[in-house]
Protein backbone atom coordinates (compact mmCIF):
# COMPACT_ATOMS: atom_id res chain seq x y z
CA UNK A 1 0.00 0.00 0.00
CA UNK A 2 1.19 3.64 -1.03
CA UNK A 3 3.29 5.15 2.19
CA UNK A 4 0.52 8.03 1.73
CA UNK A 5 -2.10 6.00 1.93
CA UNK A 6 -1.10 4.37 5.11
CA UNK A 7 -0.43 7.46 6.87
CA UNK A 8 -3.66 9.19 6.00
CA UNK A 9 -5.39 5.51 7.22
CA UNK A 10 -3.54 5.95 10.50
CA UNK A 11 -4.51 9.87 11.17
CA UNK A 12 -8.08 8.94 10.26
CA UNK A 13 -8.83 5.88 12.59
CA UNK A 14 -6.75 7.33 15.31
CA UNK A 15 -8.45 10.95 14.97
CA UNK A 16 -11.90 9.11 14.74
CA UNK A 17 -11.53 7.34 18.02
CA UNK A 18 -10.37 9.92 20.02
CA UNK A 19 -13.02 10.75 22.89
CA UNK A 20 -13.53 14.56 22.00
CA UNK A 21 -13.66 13.78 18.38
CA UNK A 22 -16.76 11.47 19.13
CA UNK A 23 -18.18 13.81 21.52
CA UNK A 24 -17.92 16.83 19.37
CA UNK A 25 -19.23 14.70 16.65
CA UNK A 26 -22.59 13.54 18.26
CA UNK A 27 -23.25 15.79 20.98
CA UNK A 28 -24.64 19.04 18.62
CA UNK A 29 -27.52 16.39 17.02
CA UNK A 30 -27.80 14.22 20.27
CA UNK A 31 -28.15 17.89 22.20
CA UNK A 32 -30.88 19.47 19.74
CA UNK A 33 -33.20 16.35 19.76
CA UNK A 34 -33.11 16.40 23.53
CA UNK A 35 -34.45 19.87 23.43
CA UNK A 36 -36.96 19.40 20.91
CA UNK A 37 -37.87 15.87 23.24
CA UNK A 38 -37.81 18.71 26.41
CA UNK A 39 -39.55 21.37 24.83
CA UNK A 40 -42.21 19.30 23.62
CA UNK A 41 -42.91 17.19 27.20
CA UNK A 42 -42.93 20.51 28.90
CA UNK A 43 -45.54 22.23 26.78
CA UNK A 44 -47.73 19.11 26.79
CA UNK A 45 -47.66 18.70 30.45
CA UNK A 46 -47.30 22.87 31.55
CA UNK A 47 -50.38 25.04 30.40
CA UNK A 48 -48.63 28.65 29.54
CA UNK A 49 -49.75 31.26 32.54
CA UNK A 50 -50.11 34.45 31.56
CA UNK A 51 -49.49 37.14 34.29
CA UNK A 52 -51.48 40.39 34.42
CA UNK A 53 -50.42 43.21 35.44
CA UNK A 54 -52.46 45.71 37.36
CA UNK A 55 -51.65 49.34 37.08
CA UNK A 56 -53.93 52.51 38.49
CA UNK A 57 -54.85 55.97 37.00
CA UNK A 58 -56.62 59.24 38.19
CA UNK A 59 -58.93 61.06 35.09
CA UNK A 60 -58.86 64.52 36.32
CA UNK A 61 -59.59 65.70 32.60
CA UNK A 62 -62.53 63.57 32.58
CA UNK A 63 -63.91 61.31 29.71
CA UNK A 64 -61.59 58.10 30.17
CA UNK A 65 -63.29 55.38 31.38
CA UNK A 66 -63.49 52.79 28.65
CA UNK A 67 -60.59 50.11 27.16
CA UNK A 68 -59.15 49.61 30.58
CA UNK A 69 -58.02 46.34 29.46
CA UNK A 70 -55.04 46.57 27.12
CA UNK A 71 -53.28 42.45 26.69
CA UNK A 72 -51.62 41.56 29.85
CA UNK A 73 -52.45 45.25 31.77
CA UNK A 74 -55.68 45.86 33.99
CA UNK A 75 -56.06 49.43 34.10
CA UNK A 76 -58.21 50.76 37.42
CA UNK A 77 -59.49 54.09 37.94
CA UNK A 78 -59.03 55.87 41.34
CA UNK A 79 -60.82 59.37 42.64
CA UNK A 80 -57.61 61.12 43.81
CA UNK A 81 -53.89 60.06 43.28
CA UNK A 82 -54.02 60.07 46.57
CA UNK A 83 -56.20 57.25 46.65
CA UNK A 84 -53.68 55.33 44.11
CA UNK A 85 -50.70 55.94 46.31
CA UNK A 86 -52.32 54.09 49.14
CA UNK A 87 -53.19 51.33 46.93
CA UNK A 88 -49.90 51.52 45.22
CA UNK A 89 -48.21 51.40 48.90
CA UNK A 90 -50.36 48.64 49.44
CA UNK A 91 -49.44 46.42 46.82
CA UNK A 92 -52.83 46.35 45.91
CA UNK A 93 -51.36 48.28 42.36
CA UNK A 94 -47.94 48.42 40.33
CA UNK A 95 -48.04 51.70 39.88
CA UNK A 96 -50.49 54.53 38.27
CA UNK A 97 -50.72 57.32 36.45
CA UNK A 98 -52.68 60.65 36.27
CA UNK A 99 -54.33 62.30 33.24
CA UNK A 100 -54.48 65.96 34.57
CA UNK A 101 -57.25 68.26 33.74
CA UNK A 102 -55.00 70.73 31.04
CA UNK A 103 -53.87 66.87 29.46
CA UNK A 104 -55.73 68.08 25.95
CA UNK A 105 -53.54 71.17 25.96
CA UNK A 106 -50.36 69.78 27.30
CA UNK A 107 -50.53 65.61 25.86
CA UNK A 108 -48.70 65.60 29.41
CA UNK A 109 -49.71 62.78 31.80
CA UNK A 110 -47.67 61.80 35.27
CA UNK A 111 -46.88 58.71 36.05
CA UNK A 112 -45.97 57.25 39.14
CA UNK A 113 -43.57 54.43 40.41
CA UNK A 114 -42.09 52.44 43.41
CA UNK A 115 -38.90 51.37 41.25
CA UNK A 116 -36.17 52.98 40.12
CA UNK A 117 -36.14 53.46 36.00
CA UNK A 118 -34.59 55.28 33.60
CA UNK A 119 -37.54 54.81 31.46
CA UNK A 120 -40.97 53.27 31.68
CA UNK A 121 -40.84 49.59 30.41
CA UNK A 122 -42.20 49.60 26.71
CA UNK A 123 -45.21 47.62 27.12
CA UNK A 124 -46.12 50.13 30.07
CA UNK A 125 -45.74 53.30 27.83
CA UNK A 126 -47.48 50.71 25.53
CA UNK A 127 -50.49 49.88 27.10
CA UNK A 128 -51.20 53.68 28.37
CA UNK A 129 -50.83 55.40 24.82
CA UNK A 130 -53.34 52.50 23.42
CA UNK A 131 -55.50 53.66 26.28
CA UNK A 132 -55.77 56.72 25.73
CA UNK A 133 -56.08 57.38 22.24
CA UNK A 134 -58.84 54.59 22.32
CA UNK A 135 -60.94 56.60 24.80
CA UNK A 136 -60.00 60.16 22.61
CA UNK A 137 -61.28 58.44 19.68
CA UNK A 138 -63.99 56.66 21.24
CA UNK A 139 -67.62 57.27 19.43
CA UNK A 140 -66.00 59.49 16.64
CA UNK A 141 -64.49 56.71 14.55
CA UNK A 142 -65.34 52.95 13.96
CA UNK A 143 -63.87 50.62 16.19
CA UNK A 144 -61.83 49.35 13.37
CA UNK A 145 -60.29 52.16 12.97
CA UNK A 146 -58.99 52.75 16.72
CA UNK A 147 -57.72 49.17 16.55
CA UNK A 148 -55.65 50.34 13.09
CA UNK A 149 -54.76 53.46 14.65
CA UNK A 150 -52.62 51.42 17.51
CA UNK A 151 -51.35 48.92 15.17
CA UNK A 152 -51.22 50.63 11.91
CA UNK A 153 -48.48 48.47 10.56
CA UNK A 154 -48.49 44.68 10.41
CA UNK A 155 -45.73 44.76 6.98
CA UNK A 156 -45.02 41.39 5.29
CA UNK A 157 -42.79 40.99 2.46
CA UNK A 158 -42.90 38.67 -0.09
CA UNK A 159 -39.56 38.42 -2.32
CA UNK A 160 -39.75 37.64 -5.92
CA UNK A 161 -37.50 36.61 -9.18
CA UNK A 162 -36.39 38.67 -11.72
CA UNK A 163 -39.45 37.57 -14.12
CA UNK A 164 -41.90 38.44 -11.17
CA UNK A 165 -42.71 34.86 -9.52
CA UNK A 166 -42.85 34.19 -6.36
CA UNK A 167 -39.28 33.05 -5.12
CA UNK A 168 -39.36 29.73 -3.47
CA UNK A 169 -36.69 30.55 -1.42
CA UNK A 170 -37.71 33.91 1.17
CA UNK A 171 -35.77 35.76 3.18
CA UNK A 172 -36.24 36.59 6.87
CA UNK A 173 -34.65 35.91 10.51
CA UNK A 174 -35.74 32.57 10.52
CA UNK A 175 -32.96 32.31 7.33
CA UNK A 176 -30.15 33.09 9.25
CA UNK A 177 -30.44 30.22 12.15
CA UNK A 178 -28.99 27.25 10.57
CA UNK A 179 -26.33 29.24 8.40
CA UNK A 180 -25.65 31.39 11.51
CA UNK A 181 -25.49 28.08 13.59
CA UNK A 182 -23.47 26.09 11.28
CA UNK A 183 -20.94 28.62 10.69
CA UNK A 184 -20.24 28.34 14.90
CA UNK A 185 -19.91 24.45 13.97
CA UNK A 186 -17.81 24.74 10.82
CA UNK A 187 -15.28 27.27 12.53
CA UNK A 188 -15.14 24.81 15.98
CA UNK A 189 -14.67 22.09 13.56
CA UNK A 190 -12.01 23.57 11.37
CA UNK A 191 -9.72 24.64 14.78
CA UNK A 192 -10.27 21.34 16.18
CA UNK A 193 -9.41 19.75 13.13
CA UNK A 194 -6.13 22.16 12.71
CA UNK A 195 -5.35 21.06 16.32
CA UNK A 196 -5.03 17.27 15.82
CA UNK A 197 -3.04 17.76 13.38
CA UNK A 198 -0.54 20.55 15.21
CA UNK A 199 -0.83 18.47 18.53
CA UNK A 200 -0.03 15.48 16.85
CA UNK A 201 2.83 16.87 15.14
CA UNK A 202 4.43 18.59 17.97
CA UNK A 203 4.13 14.71 20.01
CA UNK A 204 5.62 13.19 17.76
CA UNK A 205 8.73 15.79 17.26
CA UNK A 206 8.82 16.29 21.30
CA UNK A 207 9.36 11.90 21.90
CA UNK A 208 11.81 11.76 18.34
CA UNK A 209 9.16 9.52 16.79
CA UNK A 210 9.30 12.06 13.94
CA UNK A 211 12.98 10.92 13.03
CA UNK A 212 12.08 7.05 12.90
CA UNK A 213 8.77 8.26 10.26
CA UNK A 214 10.98 10.30 8.34
CA UNK A 215 13.57 7.31 7.75
CA UNK A 216 10.58 5.19 6.38
CA UNK A 217 8.61 8.44 4.28
CA UNK A 218 9.40 11.66 3.34
CA UNK A 219 8.28 15.02 4.28
CA UNK A 220 5.82 15.05 1.50
CA UNK A 221 4.14 11.93 2.14
CA UNK A 222 3.66 12.66 5.88
CA UNK A 223 2.20 16.19 5.67
CA UNK A 224 0.09 15.03 2.76
CA UNK A 225 -0.93 11.49 4.83
CA UNK A 226 -1.86 13.91 8.24
CA UNK A 227 -3.67 16.49 6.54
CA UNK A 228 -5.94 14.07 4.29
CA UNK A 229 -6.22 11.51 6.86
CA UNK A 230 -7.82 14.26 9.99
CA UNK A 231 -9.34 16.07 6.91
CA UNK A 232 -11.20 13.15 6.09
CA UNK A 233 -12.33 12.74 10.24
CA UNK A 234 -13.60 16.08 10.01
CA UNK A 235 -15.08 15.93 6.53
CA UNK A 236 -17.25 12.76 8.33
CA UNK A 237 -17.61 15.20 11.58
CA UNK A 238 -19.30 17.77 9.24
CA UNK A 239 -21.48 15.28 7.31
CA UNK A 240 -23.09 14.17 10.22
CA UNK A 241 -24.24 17.69 11.18
CA UNK A 242 -25.21 18.63 7.69
CA UNK A 243 -27.27 14.83 7.44
CA UNK A 244 -28.54 15.54 10.41
CA UNK A 245 -29.70 19.46 9.92
CA UNK A 246 -32.71 18.91 7.66
CA UNK A 247 -33.76 16.07 9.73
CA UNK A 248 -33.81 18.16 12.94
CA UNK A 249 -35.24 21.01 11.47
CA UNK A 250 -38.38 18.46 9.68
CA UNK A 251 -38.99 17.29 13.12
CA UNK A 252 -38.80 20.73 14.63
CA UNK A 253 -41.17 22.26 12.34
CA UNK A 254 -43.67 19.28 12.78
CA UNK A 255 -43.87 19.49 16.29
CA UNK A 256 -43.90 23.33 17.14
CA UNK A 257 -44.99 24.62 13.59
CA UNK A 258 -45.32 28.92 13.82
CA UNK A 259 -41.87 30.06 13.28
CA UNK A 260 -39.71 27.30 12.72
CA UNK A 261 -41.77 26.04 10.21
CA UNK A 262 -40.61 29.19 8.27
CA UNK A 263 -37.00 28.35 8.61
CA UNK A 264 -35.39 26.84 5.17
CA UNK A 265 -32.05 25.79 4.10
CA UNK A 266 -30.63 28.06 1.37
CA UNK A 267 -30.92 25.79 -1.59
CA UNK A 268 -26.75 25.61 -2.08
CA UNK A 269 -26.48 25.57 2.14
CA UNK A 270 -25.36 21.59 2.17
CA UNK A 271 -23.56 21.91 -0.74
CA UNK A 272 -20.96 24.91 0.01
CA UNK A 273 -21.23 23.93 3.81
CA UNK A 274 -19.43 20.44 3.00
CA UNK A 275 -16.63 22.45 0.21
CA UNK A 276 -15.98 25.39 2.76
CA UNK A 277 -14.95 22.80 5.28
CA UNK A 278 -12.61 21.02 2.49
CA UNK A 279 -11.41 24.18 1.67
CA UNK A 280 -11.34 25.86 4.81
CA UNK A 281 -9.59 22.67 6.78
CA UNK A 282 -7.01 22.34 4.51
CA UNK A 283 -5.69 25.88 4.32
CA UNK A 284 -5.47 25.92 7.94
CA UNK A 285 -4.19 22.48 8.22
CA UNK A 286 -1.17 23.39 6.30
CA UNK A 287 -0.81 26.58 8.20
CA UNK A 288 -0.89 23.64 11.23
CA UNK A 289 1.77 21.55 9.95
CA UNK A 290 3.93 24.42 9.48
CA UNK A 291 3.21 26.04 12.84
CA UNK A 292 4.30 22.01 13.98
CA UNK A 293 7.43 22.04 12.24
CA UNK A 294 8.49 25.11 13.58
CA UNK A 295 7.43 24.75 17.55
CA UNK A 296 9.40 23.60 19.91
CA UNK A 297 7.08 21.98 22.56
CA UNK A 298 2.57 21.69 22.32
CA UNK A 299 2.02 24.33 24.54
CA UNK A 300 3.99 27.33 22.30
CA UNK A 301 1.88 25.64 18.75
CA UNK A 302 -1.26 26.63 20.27
CA UNK A 303 -0.27 29.81 21.13
CA UNK A 304 1.24 30.30 17.56
CA UNK A 305 -1.85 28.81 15.59
CA UNK A 306 -4.38 31.12 17.61
CA UNK A 307 -2.71 34.28 15.70
CA UNK A 308 -4.31 32.92 12.42
CA UNK A 309 -7.71 30.68 14.03
CA UNK A 310 -8.31 34.38 15.64
CA UNK A 311 -9.37 35.66 12.28
CA UNK A 312 -11.80 32.74 12.05
CA UNK A 313 -14.27 34.64 14.22
CA UNK A 314 -14.38 38.41 12.46
CA UNK A 315 -17.50 37.50 10.52
CA UNK A 316 -19.04 36.46 13.72
CA UNK A 317 -17.90 39.72 15.71
CA UNK A 318 -19.63 41.84 13.01
CA UNK A 319 -22.46 39.43 12.23
CA UNK A 320 -25.13 42.56 13.26
CA UNK A 321 -23.62 44.86 11.18
CA UNK A 322 -23.87 42.33 8.22
CA UNK A 323 -27.78 42.12 8.83
CA UNK A 324 -27.97 45.67 9.00
CA UNK A 325 -25.65 46.27 5.96
CA UNK A 326 -25.53 43.33 3.75
CA UNK A 327 -24.46 44.92 0.75
CA UNK A 328 -21.54 46.84 1.65
CA UNK A 329 -18.02 45.95 -0.40
CA UNK A 330 -16.51 44.70 2.85
CA UNK A 331 -17.98 41.43 3.25
CA UNK A 332 -17.13 40.75 -0.81
CA UNK A 333 -13.28 41.20 0.92
CA UNK A 334 -14.00 39.26 3.84
CA UNK A 335 -16.10 36.20 1.69
CA UNK A 336 -12.62 35.76 -0.57
CA UNK A 337 -10.25 36.44 1.88
CA UNK A 338 -9.30 32.67 2.19
CA UNK A 339 -9.18 33.07 6.24
CA UNK A 340 -12.54 34.58 6.44
CA UNK A 341 -14.38 33.12 4.11
CA UNK A 342 -15.28 29.77 5.21
CA UNK A 343 -17.97 31.46 8.50
CA UNK A 344 -18.34 34.41 6.39
CA UNK A 345 -20.13 32.66 3.52
CA UNK A 346 -22.34 30.28 5.92
CA UNK A 347 -23.87 34.01 7.42
CA UNK A 348 -24.42 35.37 3.93
CA UNK A 349 -25.82 32.46 2.79
CA UNK A 350 -28.32 33.08 5.57
CA UNK A 351 -28.92 37.02 4.88
CA UNK A 352 -28.75 37.62 1.43
CA UNK A 353 -27.57 36.35 -2.12
CA UNK A 354 -23.90 36.03 -2.86
CA UNK A 355 -23.13 36.51 -6.63
CA UNK A 356 -21.80 33.36 -8.25
CA UNK A 357 -18.79 35.17 -9.04
CA UNK A 358 -17.87 36.03 -5.32
CA UNK A 359 -18.23 32.19 -4.51
CA UNK A 360 -16.00 31.57 -8.33
CA UNK A 361 -13.40 34.08 -6.72
CA UNK A 362 -13.31 33.25 -3.29
CA UNK A 363 -13.09 29.26 -3.74
CA UNK A 364 -10.41 30.09 -6.41
CA UNK A 365 -8.70 32.64 -4.11
CA UNK A 366 -9.15 29.79 -1.53
CA UNK A 367 -7.39 26.96 -3.52
CA UNK A 368 -4.96 29.54 -4.89
CA UNK A 369 -3.70 29.83 -1.45
CA UNK A 370 -3.82 26.34 -0.02
CA UNK A 371 -1.31 24.87 -2.97
CA UNK A 372 1.27 28.34 -1.88
CA UNK A 373 0.92 28.03 1.46
CA UNK A 374 1.27 23.79 0.71
CA UNK A 375 4.66 24.53 -1.09
CA UNK A 376 5.99 26.19 1.60
CA UNK A 377 4.93 24.05 4.54
CA UNK A 378 6.76 21.32 2.61
CA UNK A 379 10.09 23.61 2.19
CA UNK A 380 9.40 24.44 6.42
CA UNK A 381 8.77 20.73 6.82
CA UNK A 382 12.34 19.80 5.67
CA UNK A 383 14.33 22.50 7.10
CA UNK A 384 12.87 22.37 10.78
CA UNK A 385 11.20 19.44 11.52
CA UNK A 386 13.90 17.83 12.73
CA UNK A 387 15.29 20.93 14.65
CA UNK A 388 14.72 20.69 18.35
CA UNK A 389 15.33 23.47 21.01
CA UNK A 390 14.87 27.08 20.48
CA UNK A 391 12.05 28.02 17.74
CA UNK A 392 13.80 29.76 14.63
CA UNK A 393 12.90 33.56 14.28
CA UNK A 394 10.83 34.60 11.46
CA UNK A 395 13.43 36.41 9.88
CA UNK A 396 15.39 32.87 9.92
CA UNK A 397 12.29 31.53 8.49
CA UNK A 398 11.96 33.50 5.38
CA UNK A 399 15.80 33.14 4.59
CA UNK A 400 15.59 29.41 4.75
CA UNK A 401 12.45 29.80 2.46
CA UNK A 402 14.34 31.93 0.25
CA UNK A 403 17.58 29.79 0.26
CA UNK A 404 15.53 26.56 -0.48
Amino acid sequence: MNKTLLILRHEFLHTIKRKGFITMTLIVPLVALLAIGVIQLVSGIAEPTVEITTIGYVDESGGFQQYTSQGNITLVRFDTPEDATKAMVNNDIKEYFVIPSNYASTGVINRYTLEKQIAAPPATTTAIKNFISSNLLAGKVPPATIDLIEAPLNLVTTRLTETGAVALEQGGFGNLIIPGAFSILLLLAIIFSSTYLLQGLVEEKENRLIEILLSSVSARQLLTGKVLGIGAAGLVQVGVWVISMPLLLSLASSTFGGFIGTIQLPANFLVLAVVYFILGYSFFAVLSASIGAISSNSREGQQLIAIFTLPLLIPLWFMSLLMLLPNNPIWVVLTILPITAPVEVMLRLGISDIPAWELAASIAVLGLSIIGVLLLTIRVFRTYLLMYGKRPGIGEIFRSLRNG
